[in-house]
């Protein structure tokens, strides 16, 4: 039968028959059948009745099955869309009515678990927005418990309740957790009761027997699942349990049940099958999951229960027997003959070894309890405060004693820390893959017995470091000496002392053990000596960033040792181990160059080959840290490594493919070999400049996650580049452009790149003035101080190049580009926003947007057009200011500047603006005669700043010896820096002679030195006037 539908949009009517028909073809195997249905069902989704009808037919059960699982994907995905009231096209009430009416029933009696799984889910998301419809749930689940229904009615009614329970305890909202608090009882007593009732049935069964054994195995999946329920419930539905009668009563419950299930397990002629075995275990493994998720959400509450010490100390016995069994204990098992290869491949974990794991989660929840418990943001009754003591003390008092922690501590280090067969095993057949999980990235203790057992060893060590000490330094130096030849127990003896090393590091003569057994114990070749190196190798790692004083030289010599290749013993984990513990003996304070130099171009030999060899990516991730940290602590000394770097990184690049990470971390330490080997990178632009264009092309599909890296790697190549090389990097200047107009976290870096390439490239980037000034005016509106003080100092730089370039007409054609943008309009309007704010006073008075350094910026902009030529900033003004008459303009914009003149902090700004100013006497105009005060107030203040050595009478700005700011190895950039600021009025013009040279212009267009003070110094204060004359300038 074809189901083939029309798509005529939303015109295609809604009914029963029509959305069964579109269900059908959507889930059919026909491409074009999918694509039409899937269409019509997204046109229908906004329709009211349209999540109505979808139940309508989930409902059908002789409907197949294909059609009815698209049936609740879809209603579920609905309700998670429209099931809000404020929800755009939401589910109307009626409708909601009708689903939430029907959901449970269905959900009880669907035979499908695929279906009934779905549907649960669909019921979790109802009541996650409405919560107080757990209570209707709650009543079904009574009812189904006490009818005489199948137990398939009874399953699918736990489902539902698991799914709820899951999502109410996972909300951050608190009206969700408070209602499901509000409804933790009432499901604790009667889930609780089932709980109970499975569990007798069938613990009966299998201990007596019976005739009904299908009842027992219903009853056991029953329980299984209303123990799911139960688990998350008692976590999530109180914030105080141990307060609660009931949770109290079934934790005693469960401590028995805990307690015989573990029995029935642990009976080596146990008369149970194997899959019966198997639901057993579950049921363990949910129960040990409740211990150590209420220890950690409620750690008062967990010791202050009935028999959790008891429960706690039980755990203990299990660790120390599982421990008895757990480790390889003799070296014959380091032949790779004697590693068995068994049916175990470690994919699931024994009962035995999963609780085992628990019992350390729990014992180190009981030690943050005790030593570092959780901050309680919400405020706490006396009775919590007193809780919480009281549970402390009752944990440190009966748990975590003295003499405990020495028994654990000890049984810790000899039992697991001992690698197993297993582990040995895994190092001989996937050795990269086994100390990649080794070295922990994947964050794995909580899920392995090793990892886990060291964490907790380490937190013993902090709070009892007077106690446990001493027991520790018995076993090391029973363990530490040429003669003892049991490589396995050396190894945990040593990593041991390794983690330890901040508590023991004026414990141990850590040299002297250096010296006479690490550096012995390093050239030693018996079966399994590589274990022992990569064991040294870590723990040479761990204490050089802490202990001062090592003779590190014999480090470095070691780890040129444990890396060569060609040494048989070197296997390729011990090589893998030193590469990366190299990082942290090269990284700390101490080192010296001198003192790795001998050694520096064979390790560093060792360690680009290594990175050629591994294959996994993280691992190569991990060599290329070690080589990044290398490069940064050498500095310039890696300049004769270069060549061999390189050679690895460019065919490493090329065969990253889609491995980003790769990519990335290859571009930071290009980045830092630039920075390096400062004008030497020359040789090497062929291979950088392709990188940098691929990764910051728009159009390059790998850009958003190279860009941030390669923008490092740019900066770097700009300030390291010689003048010659300049015409390599004006390719990528169309790069820029696309960076400048996006308001991401590269931004900053843009504009330094910009701000760079002003100095590098000043007649480029002029001429793609046209590309550049619009984004940048955009940023000057939208963006914060930092950003916005990179775009003025972007545009200053322009504004002097193109004076420097092209004379007072070039600077003219770029004054108007920025007018076309409107750049000056904009500068102007915040200038006149500041003079208005600043004309009120008091509690009330107006703010300005405008700070102080960026109000400096601004004006620096209009003086570099004063000091070129007065009449190019009045044009500008006036041309910025259309609406407004050029003398009210400049009759609230010289009082301003005058204002903020005495604001500038900034020597060199400060004279910028004094200068620019003065140059307006040029114009012999009466609106910048009449602050004649202002200008003699303010060159009195700036010379004698600038002045204020008495036997130096020249300005301090201006620099005397051109040569002596020459740097000898001077930089592309640092020589256009060079240029401007020779060329810059602010260093190159005497102030005094400036001052001197306008006031005589101003007294000549005035008419004489009678007409000038008759009519404009006589309105200058005395106490100014009598100041300035001090200074001999006019």
């Amino acid at each position: 039968m074809n189901f083939a539908v029309e798509v005529n949009g939303e015109a295609n009517p809604l009914s029963i028959e029509t959305l069964y028909h579109t269900l059908a073809a959507a889930s059919s195997s026909d491409s074009q059948q999918i694509k039409s249905g899937t269409q019509q069902l997204q046109n229908w989704e906004k329709q009211p009745g349209y999540y109505g009808s979808l139940q309508s037919i989930l409902v059908d059960v002789s409907l197949p099955v294909e059609v009815r699982y698209l049936c609740i994907i879809q209603l579920k995905n609905g309700i998670d869309k429209y099931w809000r009231k404020t929800a755009t096209n939401a589910i109307r009430k009626g409708e909601r009515d009708l689903i939430r009416s029907r959901s449970v029933e269905i959900g009880t009696n669907e035979p499908d678990h695929r279906l009934a799984l779905q549907n649960a889910l669909m019921i979790a998301k109802i009541v996650r927005h409405e919560p107080d419809a757990v209570s209707s749930i709650v009543s079904n689940l009574r009812q189904v418990s006490h009818s005489d229904g199948s137990p398939l009615r009874l399953m699918r009614a736990l489902l539902i309740l698991l799914e709820v329970v899951k999502e109410l305890s996972t909300a951050r909202i608190q009206r969700t957790r408070t209602s499901l608090q509000a409804a933790a009882l009432e499901v604790l007593q009667v889930l609780g009761k089932i709980y109970a009732d499975r569990v007798r049935t069938w613990m009966i069964f299998f201990h007596q027997g019976g005739t009904d054994e299908g009842g027992a195995i219903d009853s056991i999946e029953q329980s299984l699942l209303a123990l799911r329920v139960l688990r998350r419930l008692l976590v999530a539905g109180w914030d105080f349990p141990n307060r609660s009668t009931e949770v109290r009563e079934f934790w005693e419950l469960l401590s028995n049940h805990f307690r015989d299930m573990l029995s029935m397990t642990a009976e080596a002629s146990s008369p149970l099958h194997e899959n019966i075995r198997r639901l057993v275990e579950r049921h363990l493994r949910q129960i040990a999951k409740l211990h150590v998720n209420l220890a950690k959400a409620h750690p008062s509450g967990f010791a202050l229960l009935p028999s959790s010490i008891q429960l706690v100390l039980a755990y203990w016995n299990l660790v120390d027997q599982f421990g008895e069994t757990y480790g390889s204990q003799s070296s014959t098992a380091l032949d790779v003959g004697n590693v068995h290869s068994g049916d175990d491949d470690g994919q699931s974990i024994p009962i035995t070894e999963y609780l085992s794991l628990k019992g350390l989660l729990l014992l180190r929840a009981c030690v943050k309890m005790v030593f570092n418990p959780a901050q309680i943001l919400r405020y706490q009754q006396a009775e919590d405060k007193e809780e919480k003591a009281h549970s402390r003390q009752v944990i440190k008092e009966n748990i975590l004693t003295e003499g405990f922690a020495k028994v654990a501590m000890q049984t810790l280090v000899t039992r697991f820390f001992v690698f197993t067969q297993r582990d040995l095993r895994d190092l001989e057949e996937q050795p990269e893959e086994w100390e990649r999980r080794e070295e922990g990235e994947d964050d794995v203790w909580e899920f392995s017995i090793r990892p886990c057992a060291e964490k907790l060893f380490f937190e013993l060590m902090l709070n009892y470091k007077e106690q446990l000490v001493q027991p520790l330094l018995s076993v090391f130096g029973t363990v530490a000496n040429l003669q003892n030849t049991d490589v396995l127990q050396k190894d945990a003896v040593y990593g041991a002392i390794g983690l330890a090393a901040s508590v023991l590091e004026d414990k141990i003569d850590f040299d002297s053990f250096l010296r006479n057994t690490l550096a012995q114990e390093v050239q030693i070749v018996q079966p399994g000596c590589g274990i022992l190196r990569r064991r040294i190798a870590i723990v040479l790692g761990q204490w050089l960033p802490i202990k001062d004083g090592l003779h590190r030289p014999l480090v470095y010599q070691i780890f040129q040792h444990l890396l060569a290749k060609d040494t048989p013993s070197n296997d390729l984990v011990v090589r893998i181990t030193a590469g990366r513990q190299l990082k942290n003996v090269i990284i700390p304070f101490e080192f010296k160059f001198e003192e790795f130099e001998p050694y520096a171009a064979t390790v560093l030999h060792y360690l680009v080959a290594l990175i050629e060899e591994v294959e996994l990516s993280e691992t190569k991730l991990a060599l290329l840290n070690t080589l990044l940290v290398l490069i940064q602590s050498v500095e310039e000394k890696i300049s004769p490594f270069a060549d061999q770097i390189i050679s690895v990184l460019s065919p490493l690049w090329e065969h990253a493919g889609t491995e980003f990470l790769l990519n990335q971390s290859i571009l930071g330490i290009l980045s830092s070999l630039i920075s390096a080997i400062k004008d030497e990178s020359r040789k090497y632009h062929s291979l950088l400049l392709p990188l940098i264009n691929s990764s910051v092309d728009i159009n390059s599909e790998t850009r958003v996650y190279m860009l941030e890296d390669a923008l490092d790697l740019w900066v770097n190549t700009l300030q390291q580049i010689p003048s010659s090389a300049v015409p390599n990097v004006v390719p990528l200047v169309p790069h820029l452009f696309p960076m400048l107009e996006v308001g991401s976290d590269t931004l900053r870096k843009a504009l330094e790149i910009a701000e760079t390439y002003v100095y590098l490239a000043p007649a480029q980037m002029l001429a793609s003035t046209g590309m550049i000034l619009a984004p940048l005016t955009s940023l000057l509106k939208d963006c914060k101080r930092e950003v916005t003080g990179l775009v003025l100092s972007i545009v200053e730089l322009l504004m002097r190049s193109a004076l420097e370039l092209g004379g007072t007409a070039a600077l003219m054609t770029f004054t108007s580009r920025l007018l076309e943008v409107n750049f000056l309009a904009i500068i102007v309007s915040g200038l006149h926003g500041a003079h208005e704010a600043h004309q009120t006073t008091g509690p009330h008075r107006a703010k300005t947007w405008l700070d102080v350094l960026v109000e400096t910026d601004y004006f620096s902009i209009l003086a570099r057009l004063a000091l070129a030529d007065p009449k190019l900033l009045i044009d500008a003004v006036k041309a910025a200011r259309p609406n407004e008459p050029f003398e009210t303009t400049i009759s609230w914009l010289l009082p301003e500047w005058f204002r903020h003149l005495d604001n500038i902090s900034h020597p060199e700004k400060k004279k910028l603006s004094c200068l620019a100013v003065t140059a307006l006497l040029q114009t012999g105009q009466p609106w910048i005669m009449e602050h004649l005060q202002d200008l003699m107030a303010g060159w009195t203040e700036l010379v004698v700043e600038l002045y204020d050595n008495e036997e130096k009478k020249d300005d301090c700005l201006v620099y005397e010896d051109v040569d002596a700011i020459k740097s000898p190895r001077e930089t592309a950039e640092e020589e256009g820096q060079r240029k401007l600021m020779l060329a810059d009025p602010v260093h190159r013009l005497d102030l005094k002679s400036f001052i001197r040279e306008h006031v005589q212009h101003a007294v000549s267009t005035s008419g004489g030195n009678e007409a000038f003070q008759a009519q404009w110094v006589v309105n200058v204060d005395k106490d100014v006037l009598q100041e300035f004359s001090k200074l001999g300038i006019f």
